[in-house]
């Protein structure tokens, strides 16, 4: 119970988030944040490109070694940003390079910062932002790697383990997931978001 008497566990009820990944995508960094969202009683969707789905499942990459496959719930093609309430948008090496490349992702991802709606990512996620050209003049972090891409995109680039700059939430990398699940539900549980001027 929380603090006034009422459970806080399900302070998403009724928000949609959109997951933004394909082939590669890092298995803790779907699985994880997806977890925690969907025990804080959000509904949670994984979108994909459909022109890259093999039977409606992508193959994550788990650390070392290929993973476990996942079922696509919307073809990106057919996913509105007016349907989702956030975007979560993992890394994985693989995954954010693929994704990078196909402008309707892309724009899938501008399109929640012009729309003012919160957006998570973590790990190599950022490359996504970086592509959409919504990093510069934040405050964000992400794997090492990234550092000088974000500095050169115009991004004040941190090591920390999780980092908010209005309506973004990064991290560097599936060892501060804990930190970052529970600042994307803050994120996500959050009011009214106005959008910004980019």
């Amino acid at each position: 119970m929380g603090l006034f008497g009422f459970s806080t566990k399900r302070q998403l009820n009724g928000r949609r988030i959109a997951i933004l990944a394909t082939q590669g995508v890092e298995q803790v960094e779907l699985t994880s944040p997806r977890n925690a969202l969907r025990k804080a009683g959000a509904i949670v969707e994984l979108v994909s490109p459909h022109k890259l789905l093999k039977g409606g499942k992508i193959k994550a990459w788990n650390l070392v070694k290929w993973g476990d496959s996942f079922r696509i719930d919307v073809s990106l093609s057919q996913a509105k940003v007016s349907s989702y309430d956030g975007l979560h948008v993992p890394g994985g090496v693989i995954n954010p390079d693929i994704l990078r490349m196909d402008t309707d992702a892309v724009d899938f991802v501008r399109s929640f910062f012009e729309a003012g709606k919160p957006v998570s990512s973590i790990c190599h996620g950022p490359w996504m932002l970086i592509e959409a050209d919504v990093v510069r003049g934040r405050t964000l972090t992400s794997w090492p790697s990234l550092k000088t891409d974000l500095r050169n995109a115009g991004a004040n680039w941190v090591n920390e383990e999780v980092v908010q700059d209005r309506s973004l939430v990064t991290s560097r990398g599936p060892q501060d997931l804990r930190a970052f699940n529970k600042k994307i539900i803050e994120l996500f549980g959050g009011a009214v978001y106005l959008a910004e001027r980019q």
